[in-house]
């Protein structure tokens, strides 16, 4: 340690990216804990990032963890607090005292201090709020939806009217400077605080002092309702190339601004919540949930892909004579069950990227569905040929009975079962989409096991006719 509390602060900061993933300095941070070395502890921490120090403290343990917020200075134990994993957050404060906290509480931005004040206990939460600074915009903001525009927006932005001059602007920019972070543009209101205009900061900057803001203004801007859901939001903004975005309520009147970084979280997380659904994960496990919070999870999707194999098993089983009349048939099980719940996977994840993106519309389901069944016959007629051919070449070589019948019986299943799993992968995201189900349900055990369902039964019905 004594390599580290030596690095100049300069150098710190340049070496400390390497650094703070690093599994040896949390041990060594974790040891300085124990022995109550404040002194040390802030001097490896105080220069690091909000971000890399909440990287750190995940990796702590509670205690150790909770120790280091109460050591930090207040400003900097409420950035490392916003940065933290929202379930880690709430686990950590939960015996932190109402006055330390609210005075973390208040160091925070609107929206931050909405999303810390939501994942407390309610009995926490409800005594702390009334002592907050912004009580009042806090209140607001947590009367929304957090998944919604006004569960995203930060209460705080700068508002000038269509009269005041380029001058009385720029006043009134320093004036909220220390409560404004990150000022992208000014919004111009009327006397009723609807939202007439906006003007960014270099048309400000290269006006003429004395310039009416009315007539350099942008008339042509984008908003958004307090309810559009957060995916819109982020979908607006990257279509548009948006740094910020104004939110107004029914009537009109400006109550709040998203910025960007608070979109890219939103991109993130949804992206994550999509990819853990396909995988039969519900959506937002992060490494710092509890064992029982990961197994309910996890557990319903396992349960739901061992009811569809059990459902499979029932098809094979329904075939039994068959088999045994048979007995290769069963060699071509796996080729049918892993085909087609590959068929559907491919289809279907591109469906929900798609509409993920925008890409893709709920409306899209005749066009899509010929792409993918165009896509399908053929992907089918050369996987189908491959296996034909390789079937009457061993067929022929082990003395099996009937092996061209057998090659075209499991082809032509093959070439069936790809392009209905396909059409089947590509159709169901539109569809729970049109009827607003995340699509990202369609993927992973629901596509995989109906596929292999349907895969079998189809594999089974042409065996009987065509090759028995």
């Amino acid at each position: 340690m004594e390599v580290l509390s030596n690095i100049p602060p300069e150098e710190r900061d340049r070496t400390m990216g390497v650094l703070e993933v690093d599994a040896q300095l949390v041990d060594d941070i974790s040891d300085l804990i124990d022995s109550d070395q404040i002194g040390m502890v802030l001097n490896i921490l105080t220069d690091l990032h909000p971000a890399d120090l909440a990287s750190i403290v995940t990796h702590l343990s509670k205690e150790e963890a909770q120790k280091v917020l109460e050591w930090l200075p207040v400003e900097t134990a409420a950035d490392v607090l916003a940065e933290l994993e929202d379930d880690f957050r709430a686990n950590l404060v939960d015996t932190m005292s109402p006055e330390r906290l609210t005075a973390m509480i208040d160091e925070l931005d609107s929206d931050d201090a909405a999303d810390v004040l939501a994942d407390l206990p309610p009995e926490i939460a409800n005594q702390i709020l009334p002592d907050l600074e912004d009580h009042v915009d806090l209140k607001e903001l947590l009367s929304h939806d957090e998944d919604t525009a006004g569960g995203l927006m930060a209460a705080e932005y700068i508002a000038v009217r269509a009269e005041f001059t380029v001058a009385q602007a720029t006043e009134e920019v320093r004036d909220h400077a220390d409560k404004v972070q990150d000022i992208f543009m000014l919004f111009v209101v009327d006397d009723l605080d609807r939202l007439v205009g906006t003007v960014n900061m270099k048309r400000l900057l290269l006006s003429h002092g004395r310039a009416l803001i009315g007539d350099i203004m942008d008339s042509d801007f984008i908003t958004v309702n307090t309810d559009l859901d957060q995916e819109e939001v982020a979908r607006l903004m990257e279509r548009y190339d948006l740094i910020t975005l104004p939110v107004v309520d029914d009537e009109g009147c400006l109550v709040g601004r998203i910025t960007i970084d608070d979109v890219v979280d939103v991109i993130r997380e949804e992206a994550e919540e999509d990819i853990q659904r396909m995988s039969g994960v519900a959506g937002g496990e992060v490494h710092t949930d509890s064992i029982l919070r990961i197994v309910r999870g996890r557990l319903p999707w396992l349960l739901m892909g061992l009811a569809g194999a059990t459902m499979a098993a029932t098809v094979i089983l329904l075939f039994q004579q068959t088999l045994a009349e048979a007995a290769i048939l069963a060699s071509f099980i796996p080729i049918v069950m892993a085909t087609a719940g590959n068929a559907g996977i491919q289809s279907s994840a591109i469906a929900v990227q798609g509409l993920a993106s925008g890409d893709i519309w709920a409306t899209d389901i005749r066009r899509r569905l010929g792409k993918e069944v165009s896509v399908a016959l053929v992907n089918g007629l050369v996987a189908a040929s491959v296996l034909g051919i390789a079937i009457i070449a061993y067929a022929t070589w082990a003395g099996v009975t009937g092996p061209v019948e057998l090659a075209y019986t499991a082809s032509l299943a093959l070439l069936f079962v790809v392009v209905l799993a396909t059409t089947l992968g590509a159709t169901i995201p539109l569809m729970l989409h049109k009827m607003g189900v995340d699509p990202a349900l369609a993927t992973g055990p629901f596509i995989t096991t109906s596929n292999d369902i349907l895969g079998i039964l189809v594999f089974f019905l042409l065996a009987n006719w065509l090759y028995l």
